[in-house]
């Protein structure tokens, strides 16, 4: 699927696949390994962006990934994102949707909001919050209306 379909139909907190089709090369082709990892891979939606028209240049709407974190010592270094406009020409999946009672910890960044912690319990959502201190940081649970949106137009979403 396109990546435009993984931006109307996807909520926040997904886990996304996407690929360029191409086969994994051997692992003794570093580069060549390493310019595939850059094309496919696997992350969570953390951010939907609408198109933007400003008098000098427009963009897209976009989707954002979170491919992952490196810490040390339980302390989070760099996070990786990754963006994709909805024009992409790799093909994206949506592996798994978040579940009913699940909650997001969401934080307005202009005029989006961005996942920040995608928590099993809203207690378990609480005591993140609290221990990374978040401010202007909002709760959201996941309902049943999002994860029945499973089906589209009659055919299977993801």
């Amino acid at each position: 699927m396109s990546a435009y379909i993984v931006y109307d139909n996807a909520p926040l907190g997904s886990l996304i696949r996407y690929s360029d089709g191409t086969p994994k090369p051997p692992a003794r082709f570093t580069r060549k390994l390493a310019d595939w990892e850059r094309r496919n891979g696997l992350g969570r939606l953390v951010r939907k962006a609408p198109p933007r028209n400003r008098p000098t240049y427009s963009a897209p709407a976009s989707i954002t990934l979170n491919e992952g974190n490196f810490s040390s010592r339980g302390i989070i270094l760099v996070t990786v994102m990754c963006s994709h406009s909805v024009d992409s020409a790799l093909s994206f999946e949506i592996v798994e949707r978040p579940a009913i009672g699940m909650v997001r910890v969401l934080q307005q960044v202009g005029d989006d909001d961005e996942l920040l912690h995608l928590a099993e319990s809203r207690d378990a959502a609480e005591l993140w919050l609290a221990k990374t201190g978040y401010r202007n940081a909002r709760l959201e649970d996941v309902t049943a209306d999002e994860v029945g949106a499973d089906v589209v137009e009659g055919r299977a979403a993801a």
